[in-house]
């Protein structure tokens, strides 16, 4: 990711460009899994922050990365911020085909994965 991405919209066009050979409806989706991947690490974690985005060999999987150096784990489906809050992590469970988090020392990854390409594509 750029160094100079700071904000959500500069990350989200990034993204959208490395992801340019997905169909329409995989970029849309990716984009929704980085949104709140990355609003989660700003909204619950502490920086720096980094973001990737890498492709399977077969190229038919992204995963999205997310690092923050907070090292508490996460809360599915509520939010320290409000009762208005908490539904990032129920969107990504859904969306994605798996995801997770890895603790590390200094912080952590939080990822999510999603099908695309030829994973896509009825049998």
């Amino acid at each position: 990711m750029p160094d100079d991405a700071t904000s959500l919209a500069a990350v989200r066009r990034w993204a959208a460009g490395a992801l340019a050979d997905l169909t329409e409806d995989e970029i849309d989706d990716c984009m929704l899994l980085v949104t709140e991947l990355v609003s989660n690490a700003y909204d619950h974690g502490t920086g720096p922050r980094t973001v990737r985005l890498r492709r399977s060999p077969d190229r038919t999987v992204v995963r999205v990365e997310v690092d923050d150096t907070a090292p508490e784990g996460l809360t599915f489906g509520r939010s320290r911020l409000g009762p208005n809050r908490g539904r990032g992590l129920v969107i990504i469970d859904k969306l994605s085909r798996t995801w997770g988090v890895d603790v590390r020392r200094g912080g952590k990854t939080v990822w999510a994965e999603l099908p695309c390409g030829s994973s896509h594509v009825p049998h």
